[in-house]
């Protein structure tokens, strides 16, 4: 359709004067899908029953704390003082079931009077969420990632340590082992843990908790566990392998002379891949009593030219190689395995969107419990996105060797920026409570579908 400059065009050059009052208006209308979403998951009542052993004030109950800390990161917002810019948002009033919100001091002293049993029950809690989903999925193989993330403070804070951190020398951080399903896409669970501690601390009896949580709740699932070389030892492997969980994990070969020569000495290697190849060893380390496969894969990668050089048109590519090896009990082809175990690269991912767009990294108070409790908010905040997704669109993906998610996600800050932050406002047109917003046909519509689908998966 052809529009004429006159239809098009318009004189806007006068500045409006500003005028602040209380009119009901909201900045968060597509806050309402998330209302839904925690209505039909008994969100607010399952808190409630975490929380009975916690200290609560006259006013504001742990489980609103938490449900607003939720909130609060789904909105984007960082720090506790950033609060204060929705303090008197009519939509987060109502999704909190409150007239006031709580003011930071309120939010700090609550936190620190948190303790290791109410941590506990969120993270039960989280860990009951995401098996629900998967039973609704009722999955053949669930996959799951093991990993740690490094979460740095620039103060004192309780349980933090200094450790390995090449980023930040010398500062004091948290350094908890994740659990993610890739699936999914969520995270199951989380091991709470100083910075100064090695990879595999605590890791054994994680990974067995987080595969029986999943094996009761899927009897029938085959379960699938990833790892890299922080978990290479013999005491890992053999309580995974007697659980029935297929596994691959990355082998420090830098560690083992022996393992290292015969890759060195290596000559022919098999043809992967257009970049990759490799090769099967009959090897294993002197104390181990159970042999796996072991496979050795070479890739082929351009080395970096560190010297400063102008024409850089005219200096040609010089290749070399990156050597790994993969320890499996996998019985598959080694293409499978391989793919299988570079999948893995997806849950760094969502570390990188937990961080960038869920604060992860963010410690707000200076007690232990209360920065668990904040973490865990980060989490199911980050888990409560996805299952927005997953009950509105079905899947997109089949089960591959890299073993995706089921789902093309969107991040945070896409829903962020398409649905949640709409201007609206509440009306009451004979009485009917009702939100009103702009109209734009593409906000209508991916917002009408999600109400759709929550009311009809309630």
């Amino acid at each position: 359709m052809k529009l004429s400059r006159k239809q098009v065009r318009c004189k806007a050059s006068t500045i409006p004067l500003l005028r602040f009052e209380h009119s009901n208006l909201t900045s968060f209308s597509g806050l309402f899908l998330f209302q839904q979403l925690i209505a039909r998951l008994r969100l607010r009542e399952r808190l409630e029953a975490c929380f009975r052993r916690w200290q609560s004030s006259r006013s504001y109950s742990p489980a609103t704390i938490v449900l607003g800390l939720i909130l609060h990161l789904l909105l984007g917002f960082r720090s506790l003082r950033d609060s204060r810019y929705y303090a008197e948002d009519p939509m987060v009033h109502r999704v909190l079931g409150l007239r006031r919100l709580p003011d930071v001091a309120t939010v700090s002293r609550l936190l620190a009077t948190a303790d290791a049993d109410s941590v506990a029950e969120l993270q039960l809690l989280n860990l009951q969420l995401v098996n629900d989903r998967l039973r609704a999925l009722d999955l053949a193989r669930v996959t799951l990632d093991f990993d740690g993330a490094v979460i740095p403070t620039g103060r004192w804070a309780e349980g933090t340590a200094v450790g390995y951190n090449p980023g930040k020398r010398g500062q004091r951080a948290y350094y908890p082992l994740f659990c993610t399903c890739a699936q999914t896409g969520q995270v199951l669970d989380v091991l709470h843990r100083p910075g100064n501690v090695h990879d595999s601390n605590g890791a054994a009896s994680f990974l067995c908790a987080c595969v029986e949580q999943v094996q009761e709740a899927l009897p029938k699932a085959q379960i699938e566990a990833r790892m890299d070389s922080a978990f290479f030892s013999q005491a890992i492997i053999g309580q995974l392998d007697g659980l029935g969980v297929e596994f691959t994990v990355s082998v420090p070969f830098e560690r083992f002379p022996e393992l290292k020569a015969q890759i060195e000495d290596r000559r022919r290697w098999r043809r992967l891949n257009a970049s990759e190849s490799f090769f099967e060893l009959a090897w294993r380390p002197k104390s181990w009593d159970q042999q796996y496969r072991f496979i050795a894969v070479r890739s082929c990668v351009a080395i970096r030219d560190k010297a400063p050089v102008q024409l850089d048109l005219f200096v040609p590519y010089v290749y070399g190689y990156d050597f790994k090896v993969v320890m499996t009990n996998k019985i598959t082809r080694v293409r499978d395995v391989v793919k299988f175990h570079n999948g893995r690269g997806a849950q760094e991912g969502a570390f990188a969107e937990l961080k960038s767009q869920g604060q992860l990294d963010y410690v707000p108070t200076r007690t232990l419990a209360g920065n668990q409790i904040f973490l865990m908010s980060a989490i199911m905040a980050y888990n409560l996105s996805r299952e927005l997704q997953m009950t509105a669109h079905p899947r997109t993906r089949t089960t591959t060797s890299r073993r995706p998610p089921l789902w093309q996600f969107e991040r945070l800050e896409t829903l962020r920026r398409k649905l949640l932050q709409r201007a609206g406002r509440f009306t009451r047109p004979q009485g009917r409570l009702t939100l009103t917003m702009g109209v734009a046909p593409a906000v209508q519509n991916e917002l009408l579908h999600y109400a759709a689908a929550l009311e009809a998966a309630a």
